[in-house]
């Protein structure tokens, strides 16, 4: 069982007061607090490494150099991968569009097919319309039931021969809903289909063995796992990478170049052009052991028990409508909801006068919110240092809600 507590006194911006008020951080679907051991990762690095890696032979470059693939090691484990399989990114949205513009663009051609689902981040969705419009290929899309949970058998029904990549998340980001994707790669898998997972809501809820899973990419963000801002990773599949051309050219990823040509760099080198965020890499490092240290399983077990009881708070105000399944077997670290005749933007903002951060909009989900016929949610999202007191001030919150519009 987690200690709260004990977390929370590891998080400083946690002791911050607005409005007068402790800060009640229910936003971590947006971005995660930092620890104050990822914190300090990052400062020794700058203040005792800080170099240029793969290019000096001085000591601080090795040194850099060193603490760059050892974090890669570490975050590729971590996954269930190897390190020779994981190239840093800037987050999850670069890990997309480097799987679209190295493989995608060099294996998809006209009237081949790209099935994603209506309940995608903008993120996993937007490249795909891109490739799509340029190869002359076409975009095809699962949709979801009116609860908002994939619906498997159009799922099923959309994935064929034509079908040559399945792009779909782990984890809504809207409703927390938790695919099948063990499932989902089984039968992609059927028709010799390739399979991205965009694990940007799982990798630091439900942890992630990218060998069980058995798909070919997966991508996630270092700052939704108490990582800085600027890193994230890509899994790449051995196999699959000499499919694959290259994304960003330049430095670094390449191993000769001419004046009329270049040879690309071989391994992972080959997707980091340029200077590589290794602070970043580091800290990404330290929040992986910071998951360890509390034990993925505990974390689940946690989210659950406070989803629960969120949950089981929200559903006793009459005018909060939640969105998406109540099963907390089904969902992971998420609650959104409608507020009965008050936009999700006021709702935030009267929260927010009670030191209550959450997200309002469509948090970059337009087609599932049209698709349930919403305008906008608010959404509350919850990690390892929030608790049921949390929660308490969530609903104390909306009842002011209730105070400021509901006469």
């Amino acid at each position: 069982m987690l200690k709260v507590d004990k977390i929370k006194k590891d998080f400083v911006i946690l002791e911050k007061q607005i409005n007068g008020k402790r800060l009640v951080y229910l936003d971590s679907a947006a971005t995660t607090q930092k620890p104050r051991q990822v914190i300090e990762a990052m400062k020794k690095y700058y203040e005792n490494h800080n170099a240029n890696v793969h290019r000096g032979i001085h000591q601080l470059s090795e040194e850099a150099s060193q603490m760059y693939e050892e974090s890669r090691r570490v975050v590729a484990e971590f996954i269930g991968a190897k390190s020779d399989e994981l190239v840093f990114v800037r987050n999850a949205t670069e890990g997309i569009n480097l799987v679209a513009w190295a493989w995608a663009f060099v294996n998809l051609k006209k009237g081949d097919e790209v099935l994603t689902t209506e309940m995608e981040h903008h993120a996993n969705l937007v490249p795909w319309q891109q490739v799509c419009r340029r190869l002359g290929a076409k975009l095809v899309v699962a949709g979801v039931t009116d609860e908002g949970v994939l619906d498997m058998k159009d799922f099923r029904k959309k994935l064929s021969k034509k079908t040559k990549l399945v792009a779909v998340t782990q984890v809504s980001n809207t409703t927390g809903v938790i695919n099948p994707v063990e499932e989902i790669i089984k039968v992609a898998k059927q028709v010799e289909a390739r399979v991205l997972i965009d694990a940007a809501q799982s990798v630091q809820h439900l942890g992630v063995d990218v060998k069980k899973l058995k798909s070919d990419f997966l991508v996630f963000s270092g700052h939704k796992m108490m990582a800085g801002m600027g890193i994230g990773g890509v899994y790449l599949k051995k196999e699959v990478q000499r499919e694959m051309g290259v994304f960003l050219t330049g430095g670094g990823m390449i191993s000769e170049v001419y004046k009329d040509r270049a040879v690309w760099a071989r391994g992972v080198d080959k997707w980091e052009a340029g200077t590589p965020s290794v602070a970043g890499a580091v800290g990404l490092a330290e929040a992986v052991k910071y998951h360890q240290n509390l034990g993925m399983e505990e974390i689940r077990r946690h989210e659950e028990e406070l989803m629960s009881y969120a949950i089981k708070r929200l559903v006793e105000i009459k005018e909060v409508k939640l969105v998406g399944p109540k099963d907390v077997k089904n969902r992971s670290g998420v609650v959104s909801f409608v507020y009965d005749k008050v936009h999700a933007h006021d709702v935030a903002e009267v929260l927010n006068s009670e030191g209550i951060a959450v997200r309002s909009g469509h948090h970059c989900t337009m087609p599932l919110h049209q698709r349930l016929g919403l305008v906008a949610t608010t959404r509350v999202s919850f990690y390892v240092y929030n608790d049921k007191k949390d929660v308490d001030r969530l609903i104390e919150g909306l009842e002011k809600v209730k105070g400021v519009f509901i006469k």
